[in-house]
């Protein structure tokens, strides 16, 4: 099977610091990867080279084969790849239907599909009824899952999950897992940021793990939750996986 997304040798430099060194791997369709270390490990300095936010200083990132590297978000969005940011951001004045409505024009050009990508969308993330609240009402849980909704309007292959546990009760928690095991079942491969140890070991086939911004080990939930140096640098003690 051929990759969905490969990461090779990618370097992010911000001055003279390297906030990504060197980072190599590859994500296969309809898996789930976990992206984990430490605060500062350069997660999200990653994410945002994969989606065009940044170039990279060195290295190539690839999508279904083809270089995206160099290219603008919006393009990367238009080939498939959607993410959510660890701040969540909806459009604050408008509606939850009109959040995720602004994003599914970027698929569809009449107003008549974009309602119906719209409300599938909302029925499948638990949010329909809340559909004409005005998004900054809604709580952190419901806010979290309007980001994923406004990704997966864009109508990606690969979604990209910056942190979209963090903060949640174990209620809501419950319910996103749930959400994030309907996306992967939809057909949609999933590249995830999360801190939540005994989440990303539940719902993770493989994970990558980087710490100081280099890659320190990959592999499945229990070789990582074993692995020494794993430990040492991040987990601080064995994780069930």
């Amino acid at each position: 099977m051929r990759p969905l997304l490969e990461v090779k040798d990618v370097s992010r430099f911000f001055g003279g610091l390297a906030a990504v060194m060197d980072v190599s791997f590859s994500v296969y369709p309809g898996e789930i990867v976990g992206l984990i270390g430490p605060n500062g490990a350069g997660k999200t300095t990653l994410f945002n080279v994969i989606n065009g936010f940044y170039k990279p200083s060195k290295g190539d990132i690839y999508f279904k084969e083809k270089k995206i590297s160099g290219l603008k978000p919006h393009q990367i969005c238009k080939l498939g790849i959607a993410r959510t940011f660890q701040v969540v951001k909806p459009l604050q004045r408008m509606s939850v239907m009109d959040n995720v409505l602004a994003s599914a024009f970027l698929r569809v050009k009449s107003k008549t599909e974009a309602r119906e990508r719209a409300e599938e969308i909302l029925r499948f993330t638990g949010l329909y009824d809340d559909r004409d609240k005005l998004s900054k009402g809604l709580p952190l849980g419901k806010r979290k899952r309007l980001e994923i909704a406004r990704a997966l309007a864009t109508g990606p292959e690969l979604l990209l999950l910056d942190e979209s546990f963090a903060g949640l009760n174990p209620t809501e928690l419950n319910e996103s897992i749930e959400i994030i095991k309907k996306i992967r079942d939809s057909g949609i491969t999933i590249l995830i940021i999360e801190h939540h140890m005994k989440v990303i070991m539940s719902i993770s086939d493989r994970i990558v793990v980087l710490n100081y911004g280099e890659k320190i080990a990959e592999g499945t939930p229990q070789e990582i939750a074993n692995n020494p140096v794993v430990v040492e640098a991040y987990l601080g003690e064995a994780v069930d996986a």
